[in-house]
């Protein structure tokens, strides 16, 4: 049987810790759009591994700070 594969993330988190940052000034920082924001954060749309090193530097965190996987079978 196949593994399925999930990624979660704590950008909410990570935005409400960084002085309650707008999925808005996210998105313009790594140069998406808000919507793509939203998407990500609710696991709808997995980003890039280019997006997801923006997103952590933009928070000063390692990228597995930021983004987790877990194998479900």
């Amino acid at each position: 049987m196949a593994q399925k594969l999930t990624i979660t993330n704590s950008i909410r988190r990570l935005r409400f810790d960084a002085d309650e940052m707008t999925q808005k000034a996210l998105a313009d920082q790594v140069g998406v759009t808000r919507q793509t924001i939203v998407a990500i954060e609710n696991a709808k749309y997995y980003p890039t591994l280019e997006l997801a090193f923006l997103i952590a530097r933009v928070f000063e965190k390692e990228i597995s700070d930021v983004f987790s996987i877990e194998l479900k079978e």
